[in-house]
């Protein structure tokens, strides 16, 4: 079987990647290295991939001449590619392009292969809005860029299943952290923090925001679940995240707690959009593939320690 991953060389599609690939899947990826956060990073995890024999393309997805360029064969695609986050420094219209543009012409490129299984579109959380607390049957009301745009894509990709153009399915991923994950993300800037004694930049009101943080190996072993039973998964959409809700403070303690160091905190003002409340209801994913996340927080924080510790020692600051 042959996967096609877009954003192979970012954090959760480069765990995709390497899980597959340790499956006996034949691997294809693309990435656009986006200087949205470090490239040297992403460079890290696309020269680990092709150690291992995993094909990484540099491409943009929203190029119709890039498609030349990849093969017509692949059973499945994965699509991880796009602007992340909510960033005040990101503007509507990479939002629009690289969530809904592209993904309608990966979309068209699909529709062209020879044996396709399954499109596994990769949504997110934050199409619920500020409470993402429900199920998938909840009606969304995001409240960003981010959030309506990846909407867009997912229903985009649903569309195409109605019509029976091919199988897909869309799943909605609830704060993934572990080794790898993004520099402007918490984890990561709390762990900088602390190892090179520099002030953590913390959002007035975070500390409370509740969310279900979810161990990067147990999310992408889900997703393979969810390729696994590619018959049961048509045009659904699922919620992937951990069911257990902790709050900002309780992991910032937590990191303290592994670390045995007291962060110093740098209050922001608050940010717009920023969700207050995340669980992810995983009924769905349970009954459907037996999706069981098993990492508790301290644990996976601990793994993210030690990459990141690594990381430094061999590569230097990304």
């Amino acid at each position: 079987m042959k996967v096609l991953i877009t954003g192979i060389a970012g954090f959760i599609g480069s765990h995709m990647a390497e899980y597959l690939n340790k499956k006996g899947y034949e691997v294809d990826g693309i990435d656009n290295f986006n200087p949205y956060y470090s490239v040297k990073l992403k460079n890290i995890n696309a020269d680990n991939l092709i150690k291992k024999g995993i094909s990484v393309i540099e491409g943009d997805l929203r190029n119709d001449t890039f498609y030349d360029r990849l093969e017509k064969d692949y059973q499945f695609i994965i699509h991880f590619a796009a602007q992340p986050g909510i960033s005040a420094t990101s503007s509507f219209d990479s939002y629009l392009t690289n969530n809904v543009v592209a993904t309608q012409k990966l979309i068209e490129f699909t529709k062209k292969q020879k044996s396709f299984i399954q499109f596994i579109n990769i949504s997110t959380s934050s199409v619920y809005g500020d409470y993402a607390t429900k199920s998938e049957k909840a009606v969304p009301q995001p409240t960003s860029y981010y959030g309506v745009t990846k909407l867009a894509a997912e229903q985009l990709v649903l569309a195409e299943a109605r019509k029976k153009e091919f199988r897909a399915c869309s799943l909605r991923l609830y704060s993934v952290y572990g080794p790898r994950e993004r520099p402007d993300k918490l984890y990561t800037k709390l762990i900088k923090a602390s190892l090179n004694n520099t002030q953590f930049p913390l959002f007035e009101g975070s500390k409370q925001h509740k969310r279900s943080f979810t161990y990067v190996e147990d999310l992408v072993n889900g997703i393979y679940l969810c390729l696994k039973k590619q018959k049961l998964t048509n045009l659904e959409i699922i919620n992937l995240g951990h069911h257990k809700q902790e709050t900002t403070e309780q992991g910032i303690l937590c990191v303290e707690k592994l670390l045995k160091k007291h962060i110093s905190i740098e209050l922001k003002p608050a940010r717009e959009s920023d969700q207050k409340e995340t669980v992810a209801n995983i009924t769905k994913a349970r009954n459907l593939f037996g999706y069981n996340p098993k990492t508790n927080l301290e644990e996976g924080i601990q793994h993210q320690i030690d990459w990141f510790r690594t990381t430094i020692e061999d590569h230097g600051e990304f």
